[in-house]
């Protein structure tokens, strides 16, 4: 919505919750549809740090069952992966029959922050570049459903959220010493992915970029673009009755006194 001058109407909480609780019952939906087709889907999350990423992760994932949307976040690659063909240690984690994996950073880290930082040489970022599209095309021609979201957060709002993350402590825990630095090569990192995306914004799997500045818009807005890539149809069952419950009454249950409660404090 907009007003008179053309800007974004201030999205109140109140619609907010509405659109997101409205986008959710329709990710259930989606959900049940890609169990029940067999469907493989792998979404990337890609962007700068406190772009918003996790927070959109944490809303798609808020009503869906772990046994069906499952979320990626890899540490560190370890002694024996840096040994390994690059995409190895990723295609372990990508999806079977019936399964949607959310990637919270993904392969894209070797165009990204191995690239600024220098974990990885020029030859290895260059062979990344020319063999990332034929890798996706595999996994789309092998039946998965490929999509990837770059969170786009200009630079103002992100030193606003550093320094959110810096004075709220049980924010702090999101604040690495990498992110600090990501902020001192802004421009290295802006290099980086514009050459990502001329090798991999390609037909076969774009990218999609999401306006991130403003967070509530963000998540309304990548979920109901996730929700229009996977056509899917209303597989809600029909209304569940419970079962009367049976009663033995020549059973006698244990003394509660003999149980380990929790203490009630609140």
């Amino acid at each position: 919505m907009t007003n008179e001058k053309g800007k974004k109407k201030k999205l109140s909480n109140k619609e907010y919750e509405k659109r997101l609780f409205e986008l959710q019952l329709e990710l259930v939906k989606m959900q049940e549809w890609i169990r029940a087709k067999g469907l493989k889907v792998a979404v990337i999350f890609e962007g700068r740090d406190a772009a918003g990423k996790g927070g959109v992760i944490k809303r798609i994932t808020q009503h869906l069952s772990p046994r069906v949307c499952h979320v990626v976040a890899l540490p560190a690659p370890t002694e024996r992966e840096k040994t390994q063909w690059y995409f190895q240690r990723y295609v372990q984690h990508l999806p079977a029959a019936g399964e949607m994996m959310l990637f919270d950073r993904s392969w894209y880290n070797r165009a990204g922050v191995e690239k600024v930082m220098g974990f990885c040489n020029e030859e290895e970022h260059r062979e990344f570049l020319q063999t990332c599209p034929d890798f996706e095309r595999m996994l789309i021609r092998s039946g998965i459903i490929l999509i990837k979201y770059w969170f786009s957060v200009s630079d103002e709002e992100q030193e606003r959220r550093f320094q959110s993350r810096i004075k709220e402590p049980h924010k702090r825990w999101k604040l690495s010493p990498m992110d600090l630095e990501s902020r001192a090569r802004w421009t290295e990192y802006s290099k980086a992915k514009d050459e990502m995306f001329a090798h991999t914004d390609t037909e076969d799997s774009p990218w999609f970029v999401v306006n991130s500045d403003v967070k509530k818009r963000a998540r309304l807005n990548c979920i109901s673009h996730l929700l229009s890539q996977i056509p899917y149809e209303d597989l809600t069952p029909d209304p569940i009755e419970l079962p009367k419950r049976v009663i033995d009454h020549d059973y006698v249950r244990p003394p509660m006194q003999h149980q380990h409660f929790v203490p009630e404090i609140y």
